[in-house]
């Protein structure tokens, strides 16, 4: 397939924020009525009272802090994955970059609200802020809520500005093909570039480096995740492989979700010529490689536990492999590591329709391993009088559903304003040798002046 022609890019990709029709009204009406659903709950939950949720003794997470973790974990989609091939010069990843970039930030702003979603007086959430306070109490750092918020927040704020600095130029493409008001924002979000080779030579330099600072930062914010289940005693919970196994989980459902929005994507915005087969094929291949380490993760733990025979974290052993939880845990055995090894592993299965499945499998899959870690250690703890039982109720599921409706809200809301591929890195591909391309349509990366 021949590279599209820079006249043809700024078309195609520009053709989205210029022309609405009614399908996209309907694809944002939809989710935006279930994220007002979810708003209700939420209000109904703090007006009658926490207790209208499924959440209490011994199980005070359920529901919440299961999507707070999964959510957490979608976020490495993007940020960390367009980072590795940023740096390593991946040519392929020229129009993956952004689609990935947005899930970070977009699937972070999700992620965080649901420590505050589940506190019982929202209201107060201020109270784990470091801030000045005239009578001099500070929140308690020993808290794993307090790492979170650190970790969080300067991710989020690392992960927007990895995603800003290459839109720049698109904001300047996007301004001269516009008039009246939408010109003067897209030339307030332009900073004033021209395209001067100094300006280029900044930008490339600042993505370097943004680059580089982001992937510690990113691999740190879901090992302190990992702190709040790894730090409390609790049976199942206190492993030091707890670190790797989240990071290692977070970015097997990141590329999951990835795949996801590029095959959305793909077909509702006409995009077959810039989200091509291989990249479908290659992304496929390392959530291969995920599946393999998840299930060698999940096979060391449950292996030291058997081993350890400890009573206490025998009864939560034996309730996820043969008991109430069962049923759970082998289909998230199948989603995670069956499903992806057949159709991932098997070249003929390798393709869009086969990275859609296998994609939609491992985010069920995640969501339910996410929910296995936290119910079953909860609900069995080292006393039998401890003993209890978790059924989500109505509030809950509906918040979560809001949750995920809100994920292809913001991601059609930003496909209405900003290119959902980068218009510059794809005519940049021109600059560059054919003959070092990685197939047919595919070119590495290289400068672009």
């Amino acid at each position: 397939m021949p590279h599209p022609s820079h006249q043809r890019i700024n078309v195609d990709l520009i053709r989205p924020l210029m022309h609405t029709s009614w399908r996209y009204l309907l694809l944002v009406a939809l989710p935006a009525a279930l994220v007002l659903a979810g708003l209700v709950a939420w209000f109904s939950q703090m007006f009658f009272g926490f207790g209208i949720s499924g959440i209490r003794w011994p199980i005070f997470w359920g529901f919440y802090v299961t999507n707070f973790v999964f959510w957490i974990g979608i976020s490495h989609a993007g940020t960390l994955i367009s980072a590795i091939l940023r740096l390593v010069n991946a040519g392929w990843r020229r129009p993956v970059t952004r689609c990935a970039e947005v899930i970070t930030v977009f699937a972070l702003m999700i992620g965080a609200m649901f420590p505050i979603i589940h506190l019982g007086r929202p209201w107060l959430a201020f109270w784990l802020f470091p801030y000045p306070s005239e009578r001099l109490i500070w929140p308690n750092f020993r808290s794993p809520l307090v790492w979170d918020f650190f970790a969080i927040n300067t991710y989020l704020t690392g992960s927007l500005l990895f995603l800003f600095l290459p839109m720049i130029p698109d904001f300047a493409v996007v301004r001269d093909r516009s008039t009246g008001l939408r010109r003067k924002i897209y030339g307030a979000l332009a900073l004033g570039w021209r395209g001067t080779p100094k300006q280029w030579h900044r930008l490339e330099t600042a993505m370097q480096i943004m680059a580089i600072a982001i992937i510690p930062v990113a691999v740190s914010v879901h090992t302190i995740v990992s702190f709040d289940f790894s730090m409390a005693p609790v049976p199942m919970w206190q492993t030091t492989i707890f670190g790797p196994y989240f990071v290692a989980g977070a970015i097997f459902s990141g590329i999951a979700a990835l795949l996801i929005a590029m095959a959305a994507l793909r077909k509702f915005l006409h995009l077959e010529n810039y989200l091509l087969p291989i990249h479908f094929e290659n992304l496929g291949k390392l959530l291969l490689v995920m599946a393999l380490l998840w299930g060698y993760f999940v096979f060391n733990e449950r292996l030291v536990t058997y081993y350890g025979n400890g009573p206490a974290e025998m009864t939560v052993f034996w309730q996820t492999q043969r008991e109430n939880f069962a049923p759970l845990y082998w289909t998230m055995v199948i989603c995670n590591f069956v499903l992806p090894l057949i159709l991932m592993g098997i070249k003929r299965f390798r393709t869009i329709t086969g990275c859609m499945i296998a994609s939609v499998g491992v985010l069920l899959g995640m969501w339910l391993e996410r929910y296995l870690i936290i119910v079953p250690s909860l609900g069995h703890k080292y006393l039998p009088y401890s003993f209890g039982t978790y059924s989500p109720q109505p509030v809950e599921i509906v918040i979560t559903t809001a949750t995920f409706a809100a994920m292809i809200l913001l991601y059609a809301l930003f496909s209405k304003v900003v290119p959902i591929i980068s218009m510059w890195e794809m005519k940049a591909a021109d600059h560059l040798p054919p003959k070092a391309s990685s197939a047919p349509g595919e070119h590495p990366v290289g400068e672009l002046h």
